[in-house]
């Protein structure tokens, strides 16, 4: 809370009691000037990124909740991930979250029910297990670096080998009784491991190149549609300008895939572009 807080606005803050109905204190990304917490709700939303679109970069909304500020929003993502099965018998096969604030629990629960990969980078004050040597690192006993071979979904267990003509491997003394091939099952630790291991190229594309474009994608749609104007006091009011927005930018969406781009846009060139993705592994 800054020093220059009125002294009536420290007293809600005490007290908790504030005149927006439902709302509490939550927490936001650090910014210069501004305060770390805030009172008030917030908007959470699983979203799509169109591939078929490659002019620029697009997300789209699935499924949206909005709730009191205090609450993480690992806390609604398997309702997202159900909400998406059940009403669109679709799911999506790997969700890129932030950081690795969704409980490790929780990212089980949408691996064995529907088969989805929750991706987040590793908390600063997590630990690695020990096949790990850095979070996107693997090596077995000896120092030979692990890539991953593939993902026994009946055994729930990830297999680890080392490359072919692995230098380590010719002069290791335990070379004649090695199995090459290491198992882990993905329960061990759900961020380094899940679905899709952290140590794939896969997994490390998605983290260094798609996650850095949720949050500029949500501020601008929050820009266009001027939503950062408004002043909302009520949950039932936030959570139905929240739909709203989703309409427009679905809307929005919908236009763009089916109108060609104009040849003679000058700022063409200074839009986003699709990045493409070889995931083999």
């Amino acid at each position: 809370m800054p020093p220059t807080c009125p002294p009536a606005l420290r007293i809600k803050k005490k007290r908790a009691h504030w005149s927006a109905q439902r709302a509490t204190l939550g927490a936001r990304t650090r910014r210069v000037g501004l305060s770390k917490f805030f009172v008030g709700y917030k908007k959470h939303s699983l979203r799509l990124w169109l591939s078929a679109y490659s002019q620029a970069v697009l997300l789209i909304p699935l499924s949206t909740w909005v709730a009191p500020a205090h609450l993480p929003e690992g806390y609604l993502l398997e309702a997202s991930v159900r909400q998406c099965h059940g009403r669109l018998g679709w799911r999506p096969d790997i969700i890129v979250g932030d950081l690795a604030y969704i409980r490790q629990e929780v990212k089980k629960a949408i691996r064995q029910k529907y088969g989805v990969a929750v991706v987040t980078k590793m908390k600063p004050d997590m630990n690695l297990i020990d096949a790990f040597d850095t979070w996107n690192q693997m090596s077995c006993v000896q120092g030979e670096p692990l890539h991953w071979l593939d993902y026994d979904s009946s055994e729930q267990t990830h297999w680890f080998g080392p490359e072919a003509g692995a230098e380590l491997c010719q002069h290791c003394w335990e070379a004649s009784q090695c199995p090459r091939e290491f198992a882990y099952p993905a329960q061990v630790h759900e961020t380094l491991l899940g679905l899709l291991p952290l140590n794939t190229r896969a997994a490390q594309l998605l983290l260094n190149q798609v996650r850095c474009w949720i949050e500029p994608t949500q501020s601008y749609d929050k820009n266009r549609l001027g939503l950062k104007r408004m002043f909302l006091n009520s949950l039932r009011l936030a959570w139905t300008f929240s739909l709203l927005a989703d309409a427009a930018v679905l809307l929005r969406a919908r236009a763009m895939l089916a109108t060609p781009a104009a040849r003679g846009d000058r700022l063409r060139d200074l839009l986003p572009n699709q990045l493409h993705l070889p995931l083999e592994d």
